[in-house]
């Protein structure tokens, strides 16, 4: 688990990374930026998992107070410095709204905004006429809402290939898509073709994929440590105006641990299609105008090959009672999923494999806000 395995860095010189994801390539980045020679496996093409099908959100505003909130704000900060040396990323410093249909919502969005690290958090309650300056295309109906300005979003379709392009520039990175790794050793990795990657350190970023090669390492465990979540969203075609920040409904105060504050309690049950697919509403423009929106939460194995409708129609029809118009047509439905800690105590997952390897997952919903501090956290 987290600490259990520290990694000298002064005595190293290669690290092989196996995962083309954004833990994965984050830890690339991490190796790099302290001077070692990296190689990255990735068995497809390019990745296309949970690290792809997400929001792109830096999000801060709903982590919980303590651990996980220093976490999160070192990565938005690294994310920042990162991102001026790979603008591909499309790192935009938009903040977030989450917004209070009721008086339920807005009573705990002002507990929040009360909170002692409301600061570090960039927190500020607004009015609805604030609202509505900060993000004009707002003409739905709420009360308020609760500006979070540390919040950003970044591209997740191309982030990934525009962080490898940085560290390629540099010198000391290769990048062997299409190698699946099925092996390890003492300090290596091999690949399906028989080729063996040697290094000082071997980072396995395996994501969703609990079989495989972390399979018997993680059967080991009594209690499995980590377990998969499954969730819809959908990308529609670009929306005219520019959305000048995030949103978040106030279905989402359900499950931050930020908001889980007296007010929580008092919220009104959800509709019985968000409480049955655990819906909240989450909204980011892409760089295009398209707006990616979502999600669900779905625990129980094995997931379903189809996607729920309903729940899809569920958050079209929050999303334009904020906007306050008809969103444009969806382009793109899909579905995926990502692995987090069963433990609700940790933030991620970090354990030795074997001598020299590494395996890190689990950080669930947290992936890409906070994969830079996790990488950090590996090499500190």
């Amino acid at each position: 688990m987290l600490g259990e395995f520290r990694v000298k860095v002064k005595a190293m010189g290669r690290v092989v990374v196996v995962g083309g994801g954004v833990l994965g390539t984050m830890h690339a980045v991490a190796a790099r930026r302290r001077g070692l020679e990296v190689v990255q496996l990735e068995r497809e093409a390019e990745a296309r998992g949970a690290s792809v099908r997400n929001f792109g959100l830096i999000w801060v505003s709903g982590r919980r107070a303590g651990a996980e909130l220093d976490l999160a704000l070192r990565a938005r900060a690294l994310w920042e410095q990162i991102a001026a040396d790979a603008p591909g990323t499309g790192f935009r410093p938009a903040g977030s709204l989450t917004l209070a249909r009721d008086d339920a919502e807005l009573h705990l969005l002002k507990e929040a905004a009360a909170l002692p690290d409301a600061d570090r958090r960039g927190f500020e309650l607004l009015e609805e006429a604030a609202v509505r300056a900060v993000n004009p295309a707002l003409r739905g109906e709420f009360l308020g809402g609760l500006l979070c300005r540390t919040d950003a979003v970044v591209e997740p379709r191309v982030a990934q290939p525009a962080l490898r392009e940085y560290l390629a520039s540099g010198g000391g990175y290769e990048w062997l898509p299409g190698r699946e790794a099925v092996e390890v050793g003492p300090h290596a990795v091999r690949d399906h073709t028989g080729t063996w990657h040697h290094g000082d350190l071997v980072v396995l970023c395996t994501g969703a994929t609990l079989t495989g090669l972390a399979g018997p390492h993680l059967a080991g465990y009594e209690t499995p440590p980590v377990r998969r979540v499954r969730l819809q969203m959908m990308q529609t075609r670009p929306l005219p105006e520019r959305l000048t920040t995030a949103l978040a409904d106030g279905d989402s105060l359900r499950y931050y641990p930020a908001f889980d504050l007296p007010g929580r309690a008092l919220l009104g049950p959800p509709s019985p299609v968000a409480d049955r697919n655990r819906a909240q509403l989450l909204l980011v423009q892409r760089a295009d105008g398209g707006l990616t929106i979502g999600d669900t939460h779905e625990y129980a194995e094995p997931f379903a090959f189809d996607v729920d409708e309903d729940a899809y129609a569920h958050l079209l029809a929050r999303a334009e009672a904020l906007l306050g118009a008809a969103v444009p047509p969806v382009q793109r439905r899909w579905a995926g999923v990502y692995s987090e800690v069963a433990d609700g105590g940790a933030l991620y997952h970090r354990s030795r494999v074997a001598p020299g390897v590494v395996l890190v997952t689990g950080p669930g919903g947290r992936g890409m806000t906070c994969s830079p501090a996790i990488a950090e956290e590996t090499f500190a």
